[in-house]
């Protein structure tokens, strides 16, 4: 909820440390100078996203990561947003911690290729979390009874 003005004094402040890049609508986009960006066609990898991460919550524009139709699956009306599967940049489902390693729910059917990605993801995590109280987001998981499951698969955490 940062109010524009802010947001774009400090992008002045940071002038000098940004580089303004056009994007594909011809808005005005920033990054670091000189930071290393893949080609326009480079596929994006699947990733497991974290309970209000940025990349769900920053854009002013949010269907550019959620789309519209997955958009109250993931954010629930009190502001919570999930934790959520990103395919090709894109929300496609939610995920959890669970005994043995990581569920993961996707909207949609998701190809054999994103599901290995997927699981790659699911081990980092899951050695990230090992030290971490499990039961932290217990409290979220009747939201999982009432969402849409296209394919539902346990990640292993080994």
């Amino acid at each position: 909820m940062v109010q524009r003005a802010r947001a774009r004094k400090a992008l002045q402040g940071l002038a000098g440390d940004l580089e303004r890049l056009e994007g594909p609508n011809g808005e005005e986009l920033f990054d670091i100078t000189g930071a290393l960006r893949p080609d326009e066609d480079t596929p994006a990898p699947p990733r497991l996203m974290a309970m209000w991460d940025s990349i769900l919550l920053a854009y002013s524009v949010r269907s550019r990561v959620t789309p519209l139709d997955y958009r109250k699956l993931v954010t629930r009306s009190n502001g919570d947003v999930l934790p959520t599967l990103l395919v090709d940049g894109h929300v496609a489902g939610v995920w959890r911690a669970v005994e043995g390693g990581i569920e993961a729910t996707a909207f949609h059917r998701l190809p054999d290729e994103v599901w290995e990605g997927l699981a790659a993801e699911a081990r980092s995590l899951v050695v990230f979390l090992a030290d971490r109280e499990p039961k932290v987001y217990r409290r979220y998981d009747h939201w999982w009874s009432k969402l849409p499951t296209a394919e539902a698969r346990l990640l292993p955490g080994d």
